[in-house]
């Protein structure tokens, strides 16, 4: 089966279960990118299990109001996740979301990575 952003579901490697949230490649088109998001939190709630979920942001623009929503994304979907990575950010975006991450009060397994088999790596190791 495949998720709303055209990932395979369950995505395997190395052993291990994944799934994929491919926000690249939206550069500044915010709309599709919020619209993504609400299909894959519905994809998300219909698993009704905790994931393993990677989350890919290259190539996309991180502007205050996407990484809004994308902190409200996770609360929704915070009692779905065992772990999360996250890749494709700047130094200052990541700075940014991590920040705003703390203020939120969410409390999750998360890590943040440049290469995208190290962050696919983690999340399918043990915590």
């Amino acid at each position: 089966m495949k998720s709303p952003g055209g990932s395979m579901f369950p995505y395997y490697y190395k052993g291990g279960e994944i799934h994929c949230l491919k926000y690249g490649s939206k550069y500044d088109n915010e709309e599709s990118l919020f619209k993504l998001m609400e299909q894959e939190q519905e994809f998300i709630f219909n698993i009704n299990r905790k994931l393993k979920i990677w989350v890919d942001f290259y190539e996309t623009t991180i502007t205050d109001r996407v990484l809004q929503e994308f902190i409200n994304h996770l609360q929704r979907i915070n009692d779905r996740i065992d772990k999360i990575s996250i890749v494709g950010l700047t130094g200052f975006n990541l700075w940014r979301i991590k920040r705003k991450i703390k203020k939120s009060g969410i409390n999750l397994i998360i890590s943040f990575y440049k290469d995208p088999e190290d962050a696919k790596t983690w999340l399918i190791h043990d915590k």
